[in-house]
């Protein structure tokens, strides 16, 4: 089990390198922008940009740890990581559409036709398949992204 200190230094590498990615243009804490008021009811109550984490199933590997920044200005970074295949990190880069019918966002990476396809809740995304449609059996449970709020300072705590 990884300790409080590794999982905050890995969540302080992963700001870091999105920072240095993005020119110094920090994105992932991006606030101020409120979405259209014609938008979906749960695209206005969410707060929706922020980074999202989970660890989704797997065909051929543990499962695939995946990190999804959503930023105000509809772009995205999408890192995923092959746990028990490999140690590579890949980073999609693109723009996201909503769809306030169906409560989803496509996300369009810059360099690739692959569109990947989520549903909006409350602080949390559900992947679904590439029609867009969710994904069904034991593991659907388990494709689903939760909010990690990254703009709250870490609670102190005594130690042990």
């Amino acid at each position: 089990m990884r300790t409080v200190k590794q999982c905050l230094k890995q969540s302080l590498m992963l700001l870091f390198f999105i920072t240095i990615s993005l020119g110094y243009n920090l994105v992932v804490a991006e606030t101020t922008e409120a979405p259209a008021a014609g938008e979906h009811e749960a695209h206005n109550k969410m707060d929706w940009p922020g980074i999202y984490q989970g660890f989704t199933p797997c065909a051929d590997c543990m499962g695939v740890k995946t990190e999804l920044a959503l930023n105000t200005n509809s772009s995205y970074i999408l890192i995923t990581q092959f746990v028990g295949k490999s140690v590579r990190e890949f980073v999609e880069k693109g723009k996201f559409t909503w769809d306030s019918k169906s409560k989803t966002v496509a996300l369009t990476p810059r360099k690739s036709t692959t569109v990947h396809h989520y549903l909006v809740g409350q602080n949390t995304l559900t992947q679904l398949d590439d029609k867009g449609n969710p994904i069904t059996g034991e593991n659907a449970a388990r494709y689903v992204l939760r909010r990690n709020d990254v703009t709250k300072a870490p609670e102190a705590h005594s130690g042990h």
